[in-house]
């Protein structure tokens, strides 16, 4: 299968339409609180629990630096079936980078298909010419080097395409992996290692007669049905669908990334227990926290500990979702095992995060984050976008390429203040967030605002002057214009 620019993929399977928020037809907000509406696949689906977790490919950069080369591979996902992916390396999802805090890594990327790719470093603390601006373009046939300097806190970060009106079906085709940044100082912590870290992959997809993954393009077009978000009916983790792994009765590390196009989720274990978070996006939390509950939003992380030492060899638990219906109401089952030998340990202290002094705010904005007005003509025609569709906007503006809604001088302190019309998860390139989570300051860069509530973070300007992107990371809303231009002077 050969893939046109304007035609990544071709739409198959009926639509389940959400309900709620309603604009010129449409719906945008399905009832398990995600924005977007629910593609069927035309398929049959396997059972939940047939499929062994995959290993994630590890990547380990060689004296700093890397490569991975974006090409297409036909690999199995369903049972017996075969699927064409665009991925990293040909994997889905991409190999999983490890680096460490403060050596800097150069990344190679290689562009093996017919159009452009982007890439960015999610959450990474990158100079604008590194970052991934959405027209700084990798053409086919051609590389380029990343340089990202690392210089920042240790986390669960991740890399994707980011590429002008096209990243959610680039994103959808499989052009995302994780990428797990170390520090050595962390090891004396005690949490859980080696066989007992895990990092998981969360994606929702919908497939074709013939097992092709299907995105919601048809001639060129983009289904207006979609354009609150893409929901797929099919979980997969780590590249493969409701799987099953074996876990010793010990406690197990477990990163987890949620990389879904629109899809929030609501994690929990059945038959219960806690889950124990100690990480967010940008790092470890000053304290754990105990939760029965874990919601996610598009590109949020967590860090979490399950200790399996209070089930007995043979239980199962269940990681499920609570925002999903029918089987995506399940993410995968862990099967205990054997009792085994645990040395490791949750420390009632994992780092230390300085709260940040409203009194050295220098500015506070507001932004909207809403439907718009549909759009008269300009680069969102590229997208293959209906322009009688009222544009996705962030206070009232559509996504205008080299203009800049406002600027930060660089070693200030501001305030962002987000509102919005539906579940929005906001991201700002090069800066990270300062929220209160749980009573404490804690790093993210990616919060999720509802449609009821207002988001308030504090923002450090700090890193490299020049122009970064901030955006909504609902893909399909990222494309359609919810983003906008900033800079740092």
């Amino acid at each position: 299968m050969s893939l046109s620019r304007r035609q990544l993929f071709s739409l198959s399977g009926g639509v389940v339409a959400g309900v709620g928020l309603s604009a010129c037809g449409l719906a945008l907000t399905s009832p398990g609180g995600s924005t977007g509406a629910l593609l069927s696949s035309r398929v049959p689906l396997p059972s939940p629990f047939a499929a062994q977790l995959p290993p994630l490919t590890r990547l380990t950069p060689h004296e700093g630096r890397a490569t991975v080369t974006v090409r297409r591979r036909s690999t199995e996902i369903l049972p017996g079936r075969m699927t064409e992916i665009i991925g990293y390396d040909g994997s889905f999802p991409g190999p999983t980078i490890e680096a460490t805090k403060g050596e800097p890594l150069r990344l190679r990327v290689r562009n093996a298909v017919d159009h452009p790719v982007v890439n960015h470093l999610h959450g990474g603390v990158t100079p604008a010419e590194h970052d991934g601006y959405p027209t700084d373009l990798v053409q086919p046939e051609t590389s380029r080097t990343y340089e990202y300097p690392l210089d920042q806190r240790a986390a669960t970060l991740w890399y994707h395409d980011h590429t002008m009106d096209f990243t959610g079906p680039n994103v959808y085709a499989g052009m995302a992996g994780a990428f797990v940044l170390r520090d050595p100082a962390e090891e004396d912590l005690g949490l859980p290692t080696d066989d007992r870290e895990l990092t998981l992959v969360l994606t929702d997809r919908s497939f074709g007669e013939d097992a092709e993954l299907v995105y919601p393009v048809r001639e060129g077009t983009f289904d207006r049905r979609f354009h609150g978000g893409l929901l797929g009916d099919c979980m997969l983790v780590n590249g493969a669908p409701w799987p099953r792994t074996d876990v010793d009765a010990a406690r197990y590390r477990v990163r987890i990334l949620n990389a879904c196009n629109a899809r929030r989720l609501e994690l929990a274990l059945d038959p219960g227990g806690d889950i124990v978070q100690v990480g967010t996006d940008q790092g470890l939390l000053a304290r754990p926290h105990r939760r029965r509950t874990l919601t996610l939003a598009p590109a949020e992380r967590a860090d979490v500990v399950i200790d399996f030492s209070q089930h007995s060899p043979g239980s199962q638990v269940t990681l499920v979702n609570g925002l999903g219906e029918d089987d995506m109401g399940l993410v995968m089952r862990f099967d205990v095992a054997r009792r085994a030998r645990d040395d490791s340990r949750v420390p009632d202290r994992l780092s230390t995060i300085e709260p940040i002094d409203p009194s050295r705010v220098v500015r506070t904005r507001d932004f909207h984050l809403a439907l718009g007005q549909p759009m008269s003509g300009g680069h969102g025609s590229h997208s293959g976008s209906d322009r009688s569709l009222p544009m996705w906007s962030i206070n009232g503006q559509p996504y205008r390429p080299g203009h800049d809604l406002f600027e930060a001088r660089l070693g200030t302190v501001e305030r962002w203040r987000f509102t919005t019309d539906v579940h929005h998860p906001v991201h700002a390139h090069l800066v990270p967030f300062q929220v209160k989570q749980d009573g404490a300051p804690a790093w993210k860069d990616t919060v999720d605002v509802g449609p009821t509530s207002r988001a308030e973070v504090l923002v450090p300007i700090e890193g490299y002057r020049g122009r970064y992107v901030l955006h909504c990371h609902n893909l399909e809303h990222e494309d359609r214009m919810m983003m906008a231009d900033w800079s740092v002077v």
